[in-house]
């Protein structure tokens, strides 16, 4: 999209989506390539944002999403959870681990709520409105009506899991979603990408640059 957005309103909200040491930093367990670099670009929207909500992956130990859980490998397994397929990955965001804090250069004192997400053992959660059983409610969506916050940018990490997962979450629960493309990075496993823009692209959600918000 090159034109330019309407202008924020008191009803618009930016969420940042997981940008915690073991995805952000290059040595974090599930470290996502470039995601130090939207650090600053992140960091100068959301000071511009009447509101801001940050996620945080906080998983226990063995989580089911583990591939050591399961003695299988990271990312290219897979194992049958009760609510379908479930990609496994590296111990990452370990409640109460240095990997789970949100990264030291993140720098957003305007941040008004911090919603932690994946804290069930048996089930992930990518989405900051419903976990991966695609029934548990995560209280999101309840707390953005009662604010009367009804359009909502994504920015953050991954954009093809979490972001993108977010995203179409909040359209379906009647919000509008937008999504800040470069401020956004992906793991890109195979397909992962394509899929996550094919599924936006059937929602009409917007892929944006920040340059195109009118601020």
């Amino acid at each position: 999209m090159s034109r330019t957005l309407p202008p924020l309103t008191p009803h618009d909200a930016l969420l940042v989506i997981d940008m915690q040491n073991d995805f952000v930093s290059p040595a974090g367990a599930l470290s996502v390539r470039g995601g130090e670099e939207i650090i600053p670009g992140i960091n100068a929207l959301a000071a511009r944002f009447p509101h801001v909500i940050l996620t945080q992956d906080w998983h226990p130990r063995g989580h089911i999403s583990f591939a050591s859980t399961h003695g299988l490998q990271p990312f290219t397994d897979t194992v049958q959870a009760p609510y379908g397929t479930q990609t496994l990955w590296p111990d990452h965001c370990i409640q109460n681990t240095s990997g789970a804090a949100l990264h030291s250069a993140l720098d957003i004192p305007n941040t008004e709520l911090i919603l932690r997400k994946g804290f069930r053992k048996d089930i992930d959660s990518y989405s900051a409105f419903l976990e991966n059983d695609r029934t548990t409610p995560t209280g999101l969506a309840g707390y953005l009506r009662e604010r009367g916050l009804t359009r909502l940018f994504f920015c953050g990490l991954a954009y093809d899991f979490c972001v993108g997962f977010s995203a179409i979450d909040a359209v379906q629960h009647g919000f509008t979603a937008i999504v800040l493309q470069d401020l956004a990075r992906a793991v890109a496993l195979p397909t992962t990408v394509e899929t996550t823009n094919d599924r936006f692209a059937a929602l009409n959600i917007p892929r944006i640059h920040a340059s195109h918000l009118a601020l």
